[in-house]
């Protein structure tokens, strides 16, 4: 088995984590579960698997997924959502990479995103690159706290993870909802300004870049639903950023301090 840490971040995820541990195992010697103090069986599940736990309420994506990487005995960690599985494609090449003679610090793979069981290729949803298996000694996730990645040159490869981002459309709402809330909260720490224009012209401009640009109206009822729901992650984002100002919200109380 290769010298690999999986790093997995959760929160109330009982219901994947069993299946994204066992396909980390195919590659990693070492499994680490990051977990946001859940309420339900996440943590004993991932416990009888093998996995190492650790506990941290969620400090936003970036720091998340770095202090996961923090813990990982091994210099090379892959990094993988608990709704995501690798491929054979991919689990092939990494069992038979040599990273100790590896010239390169990061590789990337492309991610097939699902809607229940339906493949949405539309409007840039593939191949939706992402740089997931590093050396933690040279590169890691940058420090945003929503949708965080790894700012990094890596190896491109024609290999996949595959992503069950959405159970159905009614849960791409309900998670349209959560990451518009932590984007909100993170331009709020940042300091971005309240502004009564910025939902309306930031999210047309999602739309049509969806739309056009990416080409989502050439490609029928995926492409118009994904330039659709990124218009409305847009506006709410910045509705919500308003509403953060309007209520006096302090931004230092967005994120916790880390445990360790």
């Amino acid at each position: 088995m290769k010298k690999i840490t999986g790093t997995i971040i959760t929160l109330n995820n009982e219901a994947v984590i069993e299946d994204c541990i066992i396909s980390l195992k195919k590659i990693c010697n070492e499994i680490i579960v990051l977990d946001s103090l859940s309420s339900d069986n996440t943590t004993s599940i991932a416990k009888r698997l093998g996995a190492k736990i650790y506990e941290q309420e969620f400090l936003g994506d970036g720091p998340q997924k770095k202090l996961a990487a923090s813990y990982a005995s091994n210099d090379w960690v892959f990094s993988l959502d608990s709704d995501e599985r690798l491929e054979d494609d991919l689990i092939d090449f990494v069992q038979s990479l040599d990273l100790d003679t590896s010239s390169f610090k990061a590789y990337s793979f492309k991610r097939r995103n699902f809607c229940g069981s339906r493949w949405i290729k539309a409007a840039s949803f593939y191949p939706d690159r992402v740089t997931r298996l590093f050396n933690k000694n040279y590169v890691n996730y940058n420090s945003s706290t929503s949708h965080a990645f790894i700012d990094a040159k890596s190896r491109k490869l024609d290999l996949h993870i595959r992503h069950y981002t959405y159970q159905s459309y009614t849960d791409w709402i309900n998670k349209i909802n959560f990451y518009s809330t932590q984007s909100a909260k993170t331009l709020h720490s940042q300091g971005v300004k309240r502004s009564n224009l910025r939902p309306i012209t930031h999210s047309l401009f999602a739309f049509f870049k969806k739309l056009i640009i990416k080409g989502g109206i050439l490609q029928g009822l995926d492409g118009f639903t994904v330039a659709t729901t990124t218009m409305f992650n847009t506006y709410m984002k910045y509705i919500k950023l308003n509403e953060l100002y309007d209520k006096n919200v302090d931004p230092k109380t967005h994120f916790p301090k880390k445990i360790k």
